[in-house]
């Protein structure tokens, strides 16, 4: 009987040694490896990188604005340009000189000019643009750099032997807002149709308000199993961003 009971509580032990490591292992961590007074890169997970760069608003300040940089066996593609061409070009060259990586893609989310402000220098680089189609057409409305390359519904990229998936799902920030799905990871950049935790709702100028909630409930469908989000403003999280605007927009 206490050979039973021996055995037992050594298998409960390593149950939970097991969960507990697990869960520190899902746990979020983040580290500064890169910080101008432009542009400041954080590592999230291995190879995957939030790029933050910053908007001078009148109506709203110094804005931070988030992009993200996924790497493996020395390709990148990078999600949102920094908001200008000297930030862009700074990201650019660290990418080069630090990650020792080839820029395969750059991926504008939406029209915006925190998304896409930065796309004449990816240009100059010859690094080739992909978009949603109704970007490239409202980027030409605004007289903005157009990205080269759109899609309909979902396009699908190699980076050495993984794949990022970009998808869009609907209306909510813009009528052209997509998303970026690492599955390897099981990050999704999000972007302006995300919200950071204890966001406001931010411009609304473009947006679908009545539809938002719906367009992030299909991603969170989509990807059950997302582990970390990164909103375009703000600090990245876990699945809970993902309530959180769909309840921030719910009674629209």
């Amino acid at each position: 009987m206490k050979k039973k009971i021996k055995t037992l509580l050594i298998i409960l032990i390593s149950i939970v040694i097991s969960s507990c490591s697990s869960h520190k292992n899902n746990e979020l961590t983040s580290k500064t490896i890169y910080e101008s007074e432009n542009l400041i890169i954080v590592q999230v997970s291995e190879n995957v990188f939030l790029h933050t760069s910053f908007l001078r608003s009148k109506n709203y300040g110094k804005v931070p604005c988030n992009g993200l940089v996924i790497g493996n066996k020395k390709e990148t593609i990078i999600f949102d340009t920094p908001i200008d061409n000297d930030s862009s070009e700074e990201l650019i060259k660290w990418i080069d000189q630090t990650l020792h990586s080839k820029i395969t893609a750059i991926i504008p989310t939406h029209f915006h000019d925190d998304c896409l402000g930065g796309l004449k220098i990816f240009h100059k680089y010859q690094i080739p643009s992909y978009s949603y189609y109704k970007t490239i057409k409202f980027a030409k409305e605004k007289n903005y750099e157009v990205p080269q390359n759109g899609f309909k519904d979902t396009l699908v990229f190699k980076i050495g032997d993984k794949e990022v998936i970009v998808k869009y799902f609907g209306e909510g920030h813009t009528k052209d807002n997509i998303v970026g799905y690492y599955p390897y990871k099981s990050i999704l950049f999000g972007g302006c149709l995300m919200k950071g935790i204890n966001a406001k709702k931010g411009y609304l100028g473009d947006a679908n308000l009545s539809e938002w909630s719906n367009t992030v409930e299909k991603v969170s469908l989509e990807y059950p199993n997302v582990k970390i989000i990164v909103p375009g403003h703000g600090k990245y999280g876990g699945k809970e961003l993902l309530d959180y605007t769909i309840n921030l927009f719910q009674n629209e």
